[in-house]
C-alpha cells in the first residue's frame, strides 16, 4: 500500500502486519516516533495490521477444519475468495479432489490447487503432473490418512517437493496414525498417552488451547466428522483447581450422543487426529531430569 500522511511531516504504511514510518526529507525510520503512536492515521494502520493478522489465522483454521472434518467445499465459494490474499495463501497448493459416488475424494482426479474463478472453475496440478482445471459443483480437501497407503503417500510427498509446493495448511507433511492390530476389540480407549505429568493443570490446559483444540470436562477434544457425523476425540487431562498438578489420562472417541465408541468404529481420520492431538499435548508433559547420579546408576 501506499504511503499515508501523518501529523508533522511524516508519513506511514504497513510493511506486512508492521507500521513503518518516514520522515519529511523521505527518510525511513527504524520505528515509529513515540509523538505519532496516538496519531489518527498511526492507529488506524495498527488496528488495519491486527485485523489482517487474525483474518489469516481464521482463513487457516477454516481450511484445516475443512480437512478435518471431511467437509466438502463448494468450488464456486472457493473461487469467490480466491482473490483474498490471506484465502489463496491458505488454500494455493492443497490436495483438492472430486466427490466420488461414495462422498469420499475421487482421489484419480485429485490435484494440487494454483487458481481459481467463477468462469474457469478450479485450475490443479494433477498427479502426473498436468495442468487440468476441475468443473465440479464441490471438491474435498481429504485428509492426508485418505490419500493413499503409507508407502505411496511418500512417493506423493516426493512428488510435491519436486513441484515445490508450500502448504499453509498442514495436509501432506501431516503426521498420521493409522490403526494397529490389537484395536479390533471391544476397548473403547487407549492408555498410549496416560501418566504424563504436568506441575499445574493451567499448564495442561493452556498447551491445548494454544494448540487449538478446545477444553470442556476436564478433557482436550477435537472433532472430526466421520460419515457426515460428529466424532470426538477425548484425552483426560483433570477437572481439579487450576494451580493443581495434573496428570493425563485415557484417550478416548466419543459419537454425536456423546457415548464412548469402540476402538473398532473410529474412522481413519478422527483415529489419525485424536492421536495428533494426544501426542502433541503429551509431549509438553513434565520429563524428570536425569541426575549425575542416576546415570551412573544405569550405567
Amino acid at each position: 500500500m501506499g504511503w499515508i500522511e501523518a501529523a508533522g511531516g511524516y508519513a506511514v504504511t504497513l510493511d506486512g502486519a508492521r507500521v513503518v514510518c518516514r520522515n519529511a526529507a523521505g527518510r525511513a525510520l527504524k520505528q515509529v516516533p513515540g509523538k505519532l503512536r496516538t496519531d489518527p492515521e498511526v492507529v488506524r494502520l495498527q488496528q488495519l495490521a491486527e485485523w489482517l493478522e487474525r483474518h489469516e489465522r481464521e482463513c487457516l483454521a477454516q481450511a484445516d477444519a475443512w480437512l478435518v472434518r471431511s467437509l466438502p467445499v463448494p468450488a464456486a465459494l472457493i473461487a469467490r475468495v480466491w482473490p483474498d490474499a490471506a484465502w489463496q495463501a491458505a488454500l494455493r497448493d492443497l490436495v483438492v479432489a472430486p466427490l466420488a459416488e461414495d462422498g469420499g475424494p475421487d482421489l484419480a482426479r485429485a490435484g494440487f490447487l494454483r487458481d481459481a474463478g467463477p468462469e474457469r472453475g478450479l485450475g490443479v496440478v494433477d498427479l502426473d503432473g498436468d495442468s487440468v482445471r476441475l468443473t465440479v459443483p464441490a471438491v474435498l480437501i481429504p485428509h492426508p490418512v485418505l490419500l493413499t497407503d503409507p508407502a505411496d503417500l511418500d512417493e506423493l510427498r516426493e512428488f510435491a517437493a519436486e513441484l515445490e509446493v508450500r502448504q499453509s495448511v498442514g495436509q501432506l507433511f501431516r503426521e498420521v496414525w493409522r490403526r494397529g492390530p490389537g484395536t479390533d476389540g471391544a476397548a473403547t480407549a487407549l492408555d498410549t498417552y496416560a501418566g504424563g505429568r504436568f506441575a499445574q493443570l493451567r499448564h495442561a490446559t493452556a498447551r491445548a488451547t494454544q494448540l487449538g483444540y478446545r477444553v470442556r470436562g476436564g478433557h482436550a477434544v477435537c472433532q472430526v466428522m466421520a460419515a457426515g457425523r460428529p466424532v470426538e476425540a477425548a484425552l483426560w487431562l483433570g477437572s481439579d483447581y487450576p494451580e493443581a498438578e495434573a496428570v493425563t489420562g485415557e484417550l478416548e472417541w466419543r459419537g454425536s450422543g456423546g457415548g464412548r465408541l469402540r476402538l473398532s468404529e473410529v474412522d481413519p481420520v478422527a483415529w489419525s487426529e485424536g492421536h495428533r492431538m494426544a501426542s502433541a499435548l503429551y509431549a509438553g508433559r513434565v520429563v524428570p531430569e536425569e541426575t549425575e547420579e542416576g546415570v551412573e546408576g544405569k550405567r
